[in-house]
C-alpha cells in the first residue's frame, strides 16, 4: 500500500509522520525548505502537558538540552507583585526555541526507516481517486508522488489549502508584539512572568542558559518598531524589574510577531486533509500556534493509521475536522471576544458568562494551559457511556496516572499512547504490590482480557491502583489519543465492544481493491510513480 504524503515538513508535518511511523504507516515529508533552520531564540513554543508527552514519544530528544521548564509563573502589577504560582502538584509548561523542537522532530525522522524526507521539493499538483492521491513536485526531485492520503502541514500559505480550493477566512493584524531574546539576569531564575503596568503586558519566558524571551504587546495602532525604539523597551522593562538600574544584557535576536486569527472552512477533502497553521492560525497568548497543530497531528494519526490498516468509516476520517476544527474555534471565539475586554478591564461577564476571577488571572490560565484560553481539548464522544463518574469526563484527556501491563511494565499512561491501540484500564487497588502471576488470573481480570481480545479494533489491557475518582473495578476505555470514551462498572463485554466500535464510528464501507487487516507488507515508504 502507499505511503502517506505529508506536505510541509516543519513541526506539525514531522510530528504526523512520526506519529504515524509509531503505528507501522510509512510516510513521505516534502519539505519545500532545506531541512535545516536558522536558530531563532525570540521564535518559541510553549509545551504543556500533552504535548511534552506527545514530542517525547516520538523521540524529541532537544526538550530537555534545549528547552526550560518553568519554576514558577509570577504575575506583576505596575511593578508590584500580585501572585505566583509553583508546579508541586500539576505540570509545569516547557519553553524552548521552535527550530530546537523541530530539529530535535527531524533528527528523530531521520532515523525512522519509514518516513523518507525530500527537502527543497515544491509542490505544484494534486489530484485524488478512489484508492489515493497523486502529487506532483519541482525541485530537487520533480517527479509524480503516490500515497494513500495526502496532509497539507505546510503553513498559513498552504500551497494544499490553495490546490483544493478550501477558503480561510479569519481576521489579520489581531495583535501585534514585539519579542526579543537576551541573556541576562532577572531577580526570579527560572520563572515565567506576566507583567501587567503602565507600559502594557509584558511577558517574560526562560531559555536554558540565563536566556530569556520578552514579548510586548504593543498599542493595535502603533507604528513601525525601530530598533531604538525596541532597545529603549528593553532597558525599561529591566529597569523596572530590577529596582531601577537596567542589568547588563546580551540581545541575541529580536522580532515583531503579528497575530493572525483565520480557520478553514474545511479540514478534509476525500483523502486529502489540512493540518497547522495550514488549516488555522492562532495564538492570542504567542505561543499557541504550533502546539494546537500537534494535537492536530495526535488527533489524525490514529485515524489515518486504521484507515490505512484496515480501512476506516468515512465518519471516522470525517470525525477530524470535526473535532479538531470545534476546538480550535472554541479557542479562537474566546480569544476574540474575551481577550479585548480582559486587556482593556471591561465587561468580562459579557463574554465569560460566570466568570468572577480577575483578568490576571483568566490570562494566567491561558498561559499555563488552563480553562477557555489554554486547556487541553475535550471532544464529544461518539456515544455517551458513563456508568462510573470519573474525575475526566467523556471526551476529555485522561489524568497521567501510573499503569502496569501484563508484561509487568509500569509506565504513565500517557507514554502508552499513539500506538494505534485502544486501551482498556481496569482500576484495581493493590495491583502495585502484587506479583502479577497472582492477579493476571484473579477476580475480573481473565473475563476483560477476553472481552478485549474479542474487541472490533486493537486494544492493549492496563491495571492502575486508582484513577482520579473512580471507585475499585471501574474499567475506562481510552482513545489511541488518550481521550477517554467510556467508563463501566465492572467488565461488560457487550457494552465494551459497542463502545469500542463506536469510537472508531463503526466499520469501514466495503471497497473494491482495499488491502485486508492483515496485508501489512508494504512499509517501504518510497511513493514515487515510475
Amino acid at each position: 500500500m502507499d505511503p502517506v504524503i505529508v506536505v510541509g515538513g516543519g513541526p506539525v508535518g514531522l510530528s504526523l509522520s512520526l506519529a504515524l511511523a509509531g503505528q507501522g504507516v510509512p510516510c513521505v515529508v516534502l519539505d519545500e525548505g532545506p531541512g535545516k533552520d536558522e536558530p531563532r531564540p525570540a521564535r518559541s513554543v510553549v509545551l504543556h502537558s500533552d504535548t511534552v508527552s506527545m514530542a517525547h514519544r516520538l523521540g524529541c530528544t532537544t526538550l530537555r538540552d534545549e528547552g526550560a521548564y518553568y519554576a514558577a509563573w509570577r504575575t506583576m502589577r505596575r511593578g508590584r507583585d500580585s501572585g505566583r504560582i509553583t508546579f508541586e502538584d500539576l505540570p509545569a509548561p516547557l519553553h524552548l526555541p521552535q527550530h530546537a523542537l523541530t530539529r530535535g522532530l527531524r533528527d528523530a525522522a531521520v532515523a525512522e526507516p519509514l518516513v523518507r524526507l525530500v527537502t527543497d521539493t515544491r509542490l505544484d499538483s494534486l489530484e485524488q481517486d478512489g484508492r489515493g492521491v497523486t502529487a506532483h513536485t519541482r525541485g530537487a526531485e520533480t517527479t509524480w508522488w503516490r500515497g494513500s492520503h495526502l496532509v497539507g502541514c505546510d503553513g498559513a500559505r498552504s500551497t494544499v489549502r490553495k490546490l483544493l480550493g478550501i477558503r480561510f477566512p479569519g481576521r489579520t493584524a489581531v495583535e501585534r508584539h514585539a519579542v526579543a531574546a537576551l541573556r541576562t539576569e532577572l531577580p526570579w531564575p527560572g520563572e515565567a512572568l506576566l507583567h501587567r503596568g503602565a507600559t502594557g503586558e509584558v511577558t517574560a519566558r526562560p531559555l536554558p542558559d540565563g536566556v530569556w524571551r520578552l514579548d510586548w504587546l504593543l498599542p493595535p495602532r502603533g507604528g513601525l518598531v525601530t530598533p531604538d525604539a525596541l532597545v529603549t523597551l528593553i532597558r525599561d522593562t529591566l529597569a523596572g524589574w530590577c529596582g531601577g538600574t537596567t542589568p547588563p544584557y546580551d540581545l541575541i535576536d529580536t522580532g515583531v510577531h503579528t497575530l493572525h486569527h483565520r480557520l478553514a472552512r474545511r479540514w478534509r477533502d476525500g483523502r486529502a486533509f489540512l493540518a497547522g497553521d495550514a488549516a488555522h492560525l492562532l495564538g492570542a497568548l504567542g505561543t499557541q500556534g504550533v502546539e494546537e497543530g500537534l494535537r492536530d497531528a495526535e488527533n489524525l494519526a490514529w485515524k489515518l493509521a486504521l484507515d490505512w490498516h484496515q480501512g476506516a468509516s468515512e465518519a471516522l476520517l470525517d470525525s477530524y475536522e470535526e473535532e479538531r476544527r470545534r476546538a480550535v474555534a472554541a479557542r479562537l471565539r474566546v480569544a476574540d471576544q474575551a481577550l479585548p475586554a480582559l486587556r482593556g478591564g471591561a465587561g468580562l461577564r459579557t463574554y465569560l458568562p460566570g466568570a468572577a476571577r480577575s483578568a490576571e488571572g483568566l490570562l494566567t490560565d491561558g498561559h499555563l494551559g488552563r480553562g477557555a484560553l489554554g486547556g487541553e481539548p475535550t471532544y464529544a464522544p461518539p456515544v455517551a457511556v458513563r456508568e462510573v463518574p470519573t474525575a475526566t469526563e467523556p471526551g476529555g484527556p485522561v489524568a497521567n496516572v501510573p499503569v502496569t501491563a501484563p508484561d509487568g511494565s509500569t509506565v504513565p499512561l500517557r507514554d502508552l499512547l499513539g500506538r494505534g491501540r485502544l486501551l482498556v484500564l481496569l482500576v484495581a487497588p493493590g495491583t502495585g504490590v502484587w506479583d502479577r502471576r497472582h492477579w493476571l488470573g484473579a477476580g475480573l481480570m481473565p473475563r476483560l482480557a477476553a472481552a478485549v481480545s474479542a474487541l472490533p479494533v486493537r486494544a492493549e489491557l492496563l491495571v492502575a491502583d486508582g484513577y482520579p475518582g473512580a471507585p475499585a473495578h471501574t474499567v475506562l476505555l481510552v482513545r489511541p489519543d488518550g481521550h477517554l470514551a467510556a467508563t463501566f462498572a465492572g467488565v461488560r463485554p457487550a457494552e465494551l465492544y459497542e463502545a469500542a466500535d463506536a469510537v472508531r464510528c463503526g466499520p469501514p464501507a466495503p471497497a473494491a481493491g482495499v488491502p485486508s487487516a492483515l496485508d501489512e507488507t508494504s512499509t517501504t515508504p518510497t511513493g514515487v510513480i515510475d
